[in-house]
């Protein structure tokens, strides 16, 4: 059995050194480039046209912008069956889109691509008050779920720890979701509806992982008694550990597919899902193996070394 385990504390470490250099990286990128918000979020305003041919973004968009002098982001999505393409211009809170705006850009973009049938397939806007209810509604949703996650685990795990396992679990899920805003900010995605599916995803993911190892270590606490706290952890991630990665790995490679195919068809805002779910679920494999658990560890050795004292 010795020579199955690995040195988990130490892996550890080396993880949540990694991690502080992408939570820098991502706060040095969001002064720099700012913090991308979609509508829903920020308040703002949302108008869509489809067309015929080909557009390329840039033509689009240099178009667009001289239209009107404010920020905006362009978005191109397309349906599966190709039949229907369109450009999406998305304006933040601070920046309303007035009638007399919003006929300048229909008028220069059927100047610009008079052959492309440019028409008006959508628009709509987010007041600031909406859009900060449906913020907090987000936060809600995800407080919520952490709340459950440590009541669940601290139940059915209580006979090894009950609560400071839950609360190590919900370490390793901060620093998931902390990834995936790291993310999208690197990445210069859009925070999103999508992102909030990510997060919701990625909590059950991560999770799930984690209780694979709790188990484990249950399980070796019952039938190898003589073992540590420590060298249990080591022994059961080294027992779960090729389980956890052919599980991850299979779906980060399904959620590649779609990023590709998404990008294939020109369905840009699917962006904003795959790419921090991907990002998300490799870290919900790495936190599962080599953070709750280690963290749990140090958690109980340092409670039994004040309460030997």
């Amino acid at each position: 059995m010795a020579n199955k385990m690995i040195n988990s504390n130490k892996i550890m470490k080396i993880i949540l050194v990694c991690y502080a250099v992408v939570i820098a990286v991502a706060i040095v990128f969001s002064f720099i480039f700012g913090l991308r918000l979609d509508i829903n979020f920020s308040g703002g305003a949302r108008i869509t046209y489809s067309y015929t041919g080909t557009i390329k973004e840039a033509d689009f968009t240099k178009t667009v912008k001289s239209a009107m002098d404010k920020d905006f982001t362009v978005s191109a999505n397309e349906s599966l069956a190709g039949d229907t393409k369109t450009y999406t211009i998305s304006l933040s809170g601070k920046n309303a889109l007035s009638a007399e705006i919003q006929e300048n850009i229909t008028t220069a973009l059927n100047e610009k691509f008079a052959d492309n049938k440019i028409e008006l397939y959508d628009s709509n806007s987010v007041s600031a008050s909406v859009a900060g209810g449906f913020f907090v509604k987000s936060l809600v949703a995800v407080i919520l779920t952490a709340l459950l996650v440590v009541i669940y685990v601290g139940i059915r795990f209580k006979n090894i720890g009950g609560i400071s396992a839950a609360l190590t679990a919900l370490c390793a899920l901060v620093l998931d979701l902390a990834i995936t805003f790291c993310t999208c900010i690197i990445f210069r995605l859009q925070i999103d509806s999508n992102y909030m599916a990510v997060v919701l995803t990625i909590l059950g993911y991560s999770l799930n992982d984690t209780i694979v190892v709790y188990d484990r270590v249950r399980e070796n606490k019952k039938y190898f008694p003589q073992l540590t706290m420590n060298e249990n952890m080591n022994t059961s991630i080294s027992g779960v550990l090729s389980r956890n990665i052919i599980t991850t790995v299979t779906t980060v490679l399904a959620v590649i597919t779609i990023i590709v195919v998404a990008e294939i068809f020109g369905l840009t805002t699917l962006r904003t899902f795959g790419v921090p779910m991907a990002f998300g679920l490799l870290s919900g494999c790495l936190t599962s193996l080599f953070v709750a658990g280690p963290l749990w560890v140090c958690w109980k050795e340092r409670k039994s070394k004040k309460t030997a004292k």
